[in-house]
């Protein structure tokens, strides 16, 4: 199998790089700013030297750079924080982190690699920046600094739920090949989509954990749920919620949000009625994948994340709906198409976990991509 070496800048704690050992890369040398997600990093990839610091750090940079000319790193996969780009996020122009491309510039340059993976959301093709008092977008700023060297596809919008993944996740990726290589890095096929239903539908349903009552007698089966939920794996544990959100989603159908319900409608505490984005306090669909997974995909309230639920009848005709909780862990790793064995260190709690879970690239998505590129270089060899 033809291997290629290669440098992961805001690596987050190597989401992306799940599968990519699996088909000849190897990361030798990864970057990422925050220290407790460069040890989860390092936990899952105890053979890459990591490099924990800011990159905006002449002497981190430095660091970075002659660590991978040394290791003959020849793929970069560069995934910025797009928290100033994304729908979710502001979308400030003046964002810091909008410009913490121009430090991954700088590495490229000075590296020189044979392959680049530029990831982040659709946003970053309309987004300006303003280097030496020009402004411009910055796909112009890449072929202005990048052009003459690196052949820039320009079709890169990508969508996760195209590559095997149960999850709508649309993201801007960016590939690039050094002219003198004559390398051509064609885009994946796209695969039939997975719904909720093929990916999750065959998990025990569980019952939330509520802060505020007495589980049993809201729901009387919380206990043989939770044994069995723990069967398929820990992660598979009922998530915690406040009583008012549980009560809410009880009453909201699968793909719906409980704004719509006549009743028990997201409310304040003296009755009125809480306005807000008809993606919060939403339940996914079955028959589609899952809506993208966001940081806070703990949260009923946050964008679209309330697990599908079921139709319960109740003996006195009513109709509720199971499950009036976010995805467990376990779910999220299915549906981010990270392997269920996944190897999360102890000491990481649910929050860290959450959170670099929702800030990851699918990595069955960048598998494919990058795919077509190993299969392409082992052409020549």
């Amino acid at each position: 199998m033809t291997r290629i070496k290669g440098l992961s800048l805001f690596s987050n704690v190597g989401v992306a790089e799940a599968y990519l050992e699996s088909i000849g890369v190897d990361i030798v040398v990864a970057n990422e700013l925050v220290k407790e997600r460069a040890e989860f990093y390092q936990h899952l990839y105890p053979k890459t030297e990591m490099i924990c610091g800011d990159i905006t750090s002449d002497e981190i940079r430095a660091k970075i750079v002659e660590k991978s000319i040394s290791k003959g790193v020849d793929f970069i996969l560069a995934t910025p924080p797009c928290q100033g780009m994304s729908r979710h996020g502001k979308r400030d122009p003046n964002d810091e982190r909008n410009y913490l491309i121009i430090y991954a510039v700088d590495v490229i340059k000075k590296i020189k690699p044979k392959f680049i993976l530029l990831e982040n959301v659709t946003k970053i093709l309309v987004t300006k920046i303003t280097v030496n008092d020009i402004t411009m977008h910055i796909p112009d700023y890449l072929i202005q600094e990048l052009g003459n060297d690196y052949i820039i596809y320009d079709d890169n919008i990508f969508n996760a739920e195209d590559y095997g993944v149960p999850q709508s996740r649309s993201r801007c990726i960016i590939r690039m090949v050094r002219k003198d290589l004559k390398i051509i890095w064609a885009r994946p096929e796209i695969q039939e989509k997975i719904t909720l239903k093929d990916a999750i539908g065959h998990l025990p349903s569980l019952d939330p954990l509520i802060r505020e009552k007495n589980m049993r007698d809201f729901f009387p089966e919380y206990e043989i749920k939770k044994e069995q939920g723990l069967k398929v794996s820990k992660w598979h544990y009922p998530p915690t919620h406040s009583w008012n959100h549980v009560l809410w989603m009880t009453n909201t159908p699968s793909g719906k949000t409980a704004f719509y319900n006549d009743v028990y409608y997201p409310q304040k505490k003296d009755g009125t009625r809480i306005i807000g984005r008809l993606s919060c306090y939403r339940r996914y669909s079955w028959d589609k994948p899952a809506n993208t997974i966001t940081q806070n995909n703990g949260v009923i309230s946050s964008a679209c994340c309330v697990h599908p639920g079921r139709e319960i009848k109740t003996p006195d005709g009513k109709t509720l709906y199971s499950d009036a909780r976010v995805l467990t862990i376990y779910e999220l790793l299915i549906v981010t198409s990270l392997p269920t064995d996944w190897n999360i260190p102890d000491w990481a709690d649910e929050r860290l976990i959450r959170n670099v879970i929702g800030e990851g690239i699918p990595p069955l998505m960048i598998k494919a991509i990058v795919s077509k590129l190993i299969n392409e270089i082992s052409k020549g060899v």
